[in-house]
C-alpha cells in the first residue's frame, strides 16, 4: 500500500472534533471548582457578620474585584495553554497589572501612615489565617482545573499547572473575601497575594508530572 492510500484509509470515517463541546466541558469543570470553593467557605467559615453594611465600603469591592480579575486572566491563560501552539498574548500582563496596582495602593497607604501604624496595616488581625484559608479553599478548584487540562493537550506543562493553581487560588480568594474582615490594601497586597501564590507554585511543580500526555 502506498503512503497516500494508507493516509486515506486511516482518515476514512473520522469525524471532526466538536471544539465547542470540549470548551463547554472545560468551562463546566472550572465553574464547578469555583462553586465548591464558595460552598466550602460558607460551610466552613461563613460570611462576615457585617456583610450587609460592608457592601458600602470601597475596599470590600476591591477585595472581590482583585481576585476576580486574576481568575479571569488565569482562565484565559488556561484555555490558551491547553491548545498547542496557541500564543498567550497579553494574558500574563492581565495577571501582573492588578497585582502591581494593589502593591502601588499598599505602598501609598504605608507612606501616608505613621511609623507605628504600618505593621498593623500589613498584618491586621488575621494574617496567619488568611493565606492558609485561601490555599486550603483553592484545592477543589485547582484539582478540577487540572482535570480540565487533562482533557486538552497542554505542552507547557509547568506554566499550565501554575495557571491552574492561580485560577484555584483566585477563586478561593474571591470566596474568602466574603468572610474576611480586613479592609487595608497592605494586608490584601501581602496575604491575599501569598495565598494565591501558594497553589500557583504547587500547580507549577505538579504540572510537569500530572499533565504529561
Amino acid at each position: 500500500m502506498k503512503t497516500p492510500d494508507l493516509i486515506a484509509a486511516l482518515a476514512a470515517g473520522v469525524s471532526p472534533v466538536d471544539a465547542s463541546r470540549a470548551d463547554r466541558r472545560f468551562m463546566a469543570k472550572l465553574v464547578a471548582g469555583a462553586l465548591v470553593a464558595m460552598v466550602a467557605m460558607l460551610v466552613g467559615l461563613g460570611p462576615r457578620p457585617d456583610i450587609a453594611s460592608a457592601v458600602w465600603l470601597p475596599m470590600f469591592w476591591l477585595k472581590l474585584i482583585f481576585p476576580a480579575v486574576l481568575a479571569i486572566a488565569a482562565l484565559v491563560m488556561l484555555r490558551r495553554l491547553g491548545r498547542p501552539g496557541t500564543r498567550l498574548g497579553r494574558a500574563p500582563l492581565a495577571v501582573a497589572v492588578p497585582v502591581a496596582l494593589v502593591w502601588l495602593m499598599a505602598g501609598a497607604a504605608l507612606l501616608m501612615a505613621g511609623t507605628g501604624e504600618r505593621l498593623p496595616l500589613v498584618f491586621g488581625s488575621t494574617w496567619m489565617e488568611c493565606p492558609v484559608s485561601i490555599a486550603v479553599l483553592s484545592v477543589p478548584a485547582t484539582v478540577l482545573a487540572f482535570w480540565a487540562l487533562r482533557g486538552m493537550a497542554p505542552t507547557r506543562l509547568s506554566l499550565a499547572g501554575g495557571a491552574a493553581g492561580l485560577l484555584g487560588g483566585a477563586a478561593a480568594a474571591l470566596a474568602y473575601a466574603l468572610h474576611c474582615l480586613e479592609t487595608e490594601a497592605p494586608f490584601l497586597a501581602v496575604w491575599y497575594v501569598l495565598g494565591m501564590l501558594v497553589p500557583a507554585g504547587v500547580g507549577a511543580l505538579l504540572g510537569r508530572r500530572l499533565l504529561r500526555w
